[in-house]
Protein backbone atom coordinates (compact mmCIF):
# COMPACT_ATOMS: atom_id res chain seq x y z
CA UNK A 1 0.00 0.00 0.00
CA UNK A 2 1.16 3.32 -0.60
CA UNK A 3 -0.33 6.69 0.71
CA UNK A 4 -0.16 10.51 -1.37
CA UNK A 5 -1.44 13.82 -0.43
CA UNK A 6 -3.77 14.61 -2.49
CA UNK A 7 -5.61 18.44 -2.07
CA UNK A 8 -5.03 18.19 1.80
CA UNK A 9 -5.52 14.64 2.07
CA UNK A 10 -3.19 11.41 2.20
CA UNK A 11 -5.09 8.70 -0.56
CA UNK A 12 -4.37 5.34 -0.09
CA UNK A 13 -3.17 3.15 -3.45
CA UNK A 14 -1.81 -0.11 -4.87
CA UNK A 15 0.19 0.64 -7.79
CA UNK A 16 1.57 -1.92 -10.08
CA UNK A 17 2.99 -2.58 -13.99
CA UNK A 18 4.29 0.06 -16.32
CA UNK A 19 2.90 1.50 -19.36
CA UNK A 20 0.02 3.66 -19.83
CA UNK A 21 -1.80 4.47 -16.81
CA UNK A 22 -5.36 3.11 -15.34
CA UNK A 23 -7.03 3.93 -12.37
CA UNK A 24 -9.26 1.68 -11.22
CA UNK A 25 -11.83 3.35 -8.74
CA UNK A 26 -13.77 0.73 -6.30
CA UNK A 27 -17.63 0.63 -6.29
CA UNK A 28 -19.28 2.03 -2.75
CA UNK A 29 -19.79 -0.68 -1.59
CA UNK A 30 -16.33 -1.71 -1.44
CA UNK A 31 -12.76 -0.52 -1.31
CA UNK A 32 -9.92 -0.84 -3.65
CA UNK A 33 -9.48 -4.21 -2.84
CA UNK A 34 -12.07 -5.23 -5.34
CA UNK A 35 -9.68 -4.76 -8.15
CA UNK A 36 -7.33 -7.64 -6.65
CA UNK A 37 -8.34 -10.24 -9.65
CA UNK A 38 -7.30 -6.97 -11.92
CA UNK A 39 -4.04 -5.68 -10.73
CA UNK A 40 -1.92 -8.81 -11.88
CA UNK A 41 -3.06 -9.31 -15.48
CA UNK A 42 -3.45 -5.38 -16.22
CA UNK A 43 -0.11 -4.97 -14.75
CA UNK A 44 1.35 -7.07 -18.28
CA UNK A 45 0.58 -3.88 -20.16
CA UNK A 46 -0.33 -0.62 -17.90
CA UNK A 47 0.54 1.33 -14.83
CA UNK A 48 -2.22 0.06 -12.74
CA UNK A 49 -3.35 2.51 -9.98
CA UNK A 50 -6.09 1.49 -7.44
CA UNK A 51 -7.51 3.98 -5.78
CA UNK A 52 -9.23 4.21 -1.94
CA UNK A 53 -11.45 6.86 -2.80
CA UNK A 54 -10.90 9.66 0.19
CA UNK A 55 -12.50 8.22 3.69
CA UNK A 56 -12.69 5.10 2.03
CA UNK A 57 -10.52 1.74 3.00
CA UNK A 58 -7.18 3.20 4.18
CA UNK A 59 -7.71 6.81 2.66
CA UNK A 60 -8.02 9.85 5.19
CA UNK A 61 -10.66 12.26 5.52
CA UNK A 62 -9.85 15.70 6.53
CA UNK A 63 -12.67 17.52 7.37
CA UNK A 64 -12.82 19.93 4.81
CA UNK A 65 -15.01 20.45 1.84
CA UNK A 66 -13.68 18.24 -1.21
CA UNK A 67 -15.17 16.62 -4.32
CA UNK A 68 -14.39 13.04 -5.34
CA UNK A 69 -13.83 14.08 -8.97
CA UNK A 70 -11.24 17.03 -7.77
CA UNK A 71 -9.60 14.06 -5.86
CA UNK A 72 -8.75 11.74 -8.82
CA UNK A 73 -7.57 14.50 -11.28
CA UNK A 74 -5.48 15.76 -7.99
CA UNK A 75 -3.99 11.78 -7.87
CA UNK A 76 -2.75 12.37 -11.94
CA UNK A 77 -1.43 15.67 -10.50
CA UNK A 78 0.53 14.13 -7.64
CA UNK A 79 1.94 11.47 -9.39
CA UNK A 80 2.45 13.47 -12.14
CA UNK A 81 0.51 11.89 -14.41
CA UNK A 82 -1.00 14.05 -17.54
CA UNK A 83 -3.87 11.90 -18.02
CA UNK A 84 -5.11 8.25 -17.74
CA UNK A 85 -7.71 5.94 -18.77
CA UNK A 86 -10.39 5.47 -15.58
CA UNK A 87 -12.14 2.52 -14.87
CA UNK A 88 -14.77 2.67 -12.54
CA UNK A 89 -17.48 0.16 -10.70
CA UNK A 90 -20.86 1.28 -9.59
CA UNK A 91 -20.56 4.50 -7.43
CA UNK A 92 -16.41 4.48 -9.00
CA UNK A 93 -17.68 4.86 -12.26
CA UNK A 94 -19.71 7.62 -11.49
CA UNK A 95 -16.63 9.03 -9.74
CA UNK A 96 -14.87 8.56 -13.14
CA UNK A 97 -17.53 10.06 -15.58
CA UNK A 98 -18.00 12.81 -13.21
CA UNK A 99 -13.72 13.47 -13.46
CA UNK A 100 -13.96 12.69 -17.68
CA UNK A 101 -16.69 16.05 -17.65
CA UNK A 102 -14.80 18.49 -14.89
CA UNK A 103 -11.31 17.74 -15.98
CA UNK A 104 -12.32 16.05 -19.52
CA UNK A 105 -8.21 16.97 -20.73
CA UNK A 106 -6.56 14.60 -18.13
CA UNK A 107 -9.20 11.33 -18.95
CA UNK A 108 -8.04 9.53 -22.03
CA UNK A 109 -10.55 6.69 -22.16
CA UNK A 110 -13.20 5.37 -19.43
CA UNK A 111 -14.38 2.14 -18.77
CA UNK A 112 -17.60 1.55 -16.89
CA UNK A 113 -18.79 -1.07 -15.12
CA UNK A 114 -22.51 -1.65 -13.99
CA UNK A 115 -21.87 2.28 -13.46
CA UNK A 116 -24.04 4.91 -11.70
CA UNK A 117 -24.08 8.16 -12.90
CA UNK A 118 -24.72 11.25 -10.43
CA UNK A 119 -28.01 12.59 -10.89
CA UNK A 120 -29.69 9.11 -11.32
CA UNK A 121 -32.88 8.55 -9.90
CA UNK A 122 -33.91 4.84 -9.17
CA UNK A 123 -37.17 3.49 -10.63
CA UNK A 124 -40.03 2.70 -8.34
CA UNK A 125 -39.13 -0.90 -9.72
CA UNK A 126 -35.75 -0.92 -8.52
CA UNK A 127 -37.29 1.01 -4.52
CA UNK A 128 -39.85 -2.18 -4.41
CA UNK A 129 -37.00 -4.91 -5.28
CA UNK A 130 -35.12 -3.09 -2.02
CA UNK A 131 -38.00 -3.42 0.32
CA UNK A 132 -39.25 -7.10 -1.15
CA UNK A 133 -35.25 -7.99 -0.79
CA UNK A 134 -34.07 -6.21 2.47
CA UNK A 135 -36.56 -4.12 3.79
CA UNK A 136 -36.18 -2.14 6.95
CA UNK A 137 -32.67 -2.63 8.39
CA UNK A 138 -31.45 -0.14 11.29
CA UNK A 139 -28.45 2.20 9.70
CA UNK A 140 -26.50 1.95 12.86
CA UNK A 141 -26.25 -1.58 12.23
CA UNK A 142 -23.53 -1.70 9.75
CA UNK A 143 -23.27 -6.02 9.77
CA UNK A 144 -27.51 -5.87 8.93
CA UNK A 145 -26.82 -3.23 6.82
CA UNK A 146 -24.17 -4.70 5.03
CA UNK A 147 -25.76 -8.05 4.98
CA UNK A 148 -28.90 -6.40 3.35
CA UNK A 149 -27.08 -4.67 0.89
CA UNK A 150 -24.90 -7.76 -0.33
CA UNK A 151 -28.23 -9.64 -0.61
CA UNK A 152 -29.64 -6.71 -3.03
CA UNK A 153 -26.15 -5.54 -5.00
CA UNK A 154 -23.79 -8.63 -4.74
CA UNK A 155 -26.54 -11.56 -4.98
CA UNK A 156 -28.94 -9.40 -7.36
CA UNK A 157 -32.64 -9.90 -7.50
CA UNK A 158 -32.83 -13.06 -9.74
CA UNK A 159 -29.98 -15.54 -7.72
CA UNK A 160 -30.70 -16.91 -4.49
CA UNK A 161 -27.22 -16.40 -1.53
CA UNK A 162 -26.65 -20.15 -2.20
CA UNK A 163 -26.38 -19.34 -5.60
CA UNK A 164 -22.91 -17.16 -5.19
CA UNK A 165 -19.42 -18.00 -4.01
CA UNK A 166 -19.45 -17.78 -0.46
CA UNK A 167 -16.30 -16.31 -0.41
CA UNK A 168 -17.19 -13.52 -2.49
CA UNK A 169 -20.34 -12.56 -0.23
CA UNK A 170 -18.11 -13.35 3.15
CA UNK A 171 -15.71 -10.58 1.11
CA UNK A 172 -17.95 -8.45 -0.15
CA UNK A 173 -19.94 -7.72 3.78
CA UNK A 174 -16.73 -6.99 4.94
CA UNK A 175 -15.60 -4.17 2.38
CA UNK A 176 -19.47 -3.14 2.68
CA UNK A 177 -19.11 -2.75 6.65
CA UNK A 178 -15.79 -0.63 6.21
CA UNK A 179 -17.70 1.63 3.55
CA UNK A 180 -20.99 2.14 5.62
CA UNK A 181 -18.59 3.22 8.52
CA UNK A 182 -16.85 5.88 5.59
CA UNK A 183 -20.11 6.79 4.18
CA UNK A 184 -21.53 7.57 7.69
CA UNK A 185 -18.15 9.70 7.92
CA UNK A 186 -18.61 11.63 4.54
CA UNK A 187 -22.17 12.73 5.82
CA UNK A 188 -20.27 14.79 8.06
CA UNK A 189 -18.37 16.53 5.61
CA UNK A 190 -18.84 18.80 2.68
CA UNK A 191 -18.85 16.78 -0.36
CA UNK A 192 -18.88 18.81 -3.55
CA UNK A 193 -21.35 17.36 -6.37
CA UNK A 194 -20.74 18.03 -10.34
CA UNK A 195 -23.13 20.69 -10.91
CA UNK A 196 -24.74 20.19 -13.14
CA UNK A 197 -24.80 16.68 -12.80
CA UNK A 198 -23.54 13.95 -15.04
CA UNK A 199 -26.87 12.32 -16.23
CA UNK A 200 -27.97 15.27 -18.59
CA UNK A 201 -24.03 15.84 -19.69
CA UNK A 202 -23.50 12.41 -20.96
CA UNK A 203 -23.43 13.58 -24.88
CA UNK A 204 -20.28 15.87 -23.76
CA UNK A 205 -18.13 12.45 -22.63
CA UNK A 206 -15.91 12.82 -26.02
CA UNK A 207 -12.96 9.95 -25.32
CA UNK A 208 -13.46 6.50 -25.88
CA UNK A 209 -16.17 5.23 -23.09
CA UNK A 210 -16.80 0.92 -22.97
CA UNK A 211 -20.13 0.30 -20.75
CA UNK A 212 -21.04 -3.30 -19.10
CA UNK A 213 -23.03 -4.65 -16.40
CA UNK A 214 -23.43 -7.88 -15.02
CA UNK A 215 -26.87 -9.49 -16.18
CA UNK A 216 -28.02 -10.42 -12.50
CA UNK A 217 -27.48 -6.97 -11.20
CA UNK A 218 -30.36 -4.92 -10.25
CA UNK A 219 -32.60 -4.32 -14.09
CA UNK A 220 -31.79 -0.21 -13.53
CA UNK A 221 -28.10 -0.58 -14.26
CA UNK A 222 -28.10 -2.40 -17.18
CA UNK A 223 -30.93 0.36 -18.21
CA UNK A 224 -28.34 2.57 -16.94
CA UNK A 225 -25.52 1.42 -19.15
CA UNK A 226 -27.92 1.11 -22.24
CA UNK A 227 -28.59 5.24 -21.61
CA UNK A 228 -24.72 5.82 -20.97
CA UNK A 229 -23.99 3.94 -24.50
CA UNK A 230 -26.87 5.97 -26.37
CA UNK A 231 -25.40 9.05 -25.48
CA UNK A 232 -22.05 9.04 -25.33
CA UNK A 233 -20.50 9.63 -28.90
CA UNK A 234 -17.72 7.42 -28.79
CA UNK A 235 -19.22 4.42 -26.29
CA UNK A 236 -19.28 0.77 -26.70
CA UNK A 237 -21.74 -1.39 -25.28
CA UNK A 238 -20.59 -4.92 -24.32
CA UNK A 239 -23.16 -7.55 -23.80
CA UNK A 240 -23.94 -7.79 -19.54
CA UNK A 241 -21.60 -10.39 -18.20
CA UNK A 242 -23.32 -13.51 -18.19
CA UNK A 243 -24.09 -14.80 -13.68
CA UNK A 244 -22.63 -11.42 -12.48
CA UNK A 245 -24.43 -9.00 -10.62
CA UNK A 246 -22.86 -5.26 -8.80
CA UNK A 247 -18.87 -6.21 -8.43
CA UNK A 248 -18.77 -8.18 -11.62
CA UNK A 249 -15.09 -7.22 -11.52
CA UNK A 250 -14.49 -9.13 -8.51
CA UNK A 251 -17.06 -12.36 -9.36
CA UNK A 252 -16.26 -12.48 -13.15
CA UNK A 253 -12.82 -10.92 -13.68
CA UNK A 254 -11.88 -13.20 -17.02
CA UNK A 255 -14.11 -11.39 -19.01
CA UNK A 256 -13.48 -8.21 -17.52
CA UNK A 257 -10.22 -8.48 -18.01
CA UNK A 258 -10.24 -9.58 -21.43
CA UNK A 259 -12.22 -6.56 -21.82
CA UNK A 260 -10.34 -4.16 -20.13
CA UNK A 261 -6.87 -5.16 -22.07
CA UNK A 262 -8.98 -5.59 -25.68
CA UNK A 263 -9.95 -1.61 -24.74
CA UNK A 264 -7.86 0.11 -22.82
CA UNK A 265 -5.11 2.68 -24.95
Amino acid sequence: MNKIEVNGARLAYDEVGSGSPVVLLHAGIADRRMWREQLGPLAERHRVIALDLRGYGDSELPPTPFAHHDDVAGLLDALALPRAALVGCSFGGAVAVDTALAHPDRVSALALLGSAVTGHEWSDEANGLWETLVGEVDPEDFAASAAGEVRFWVVGPERRPEDVDPGLVAFAREMDQRALAAELALSAVDVAELDPPAIGRLGELRMPVLVTAGAADVPDISRLADRIAAEAPGATRLPDVPDAAHLLPLERPAPVNAALLDFLP
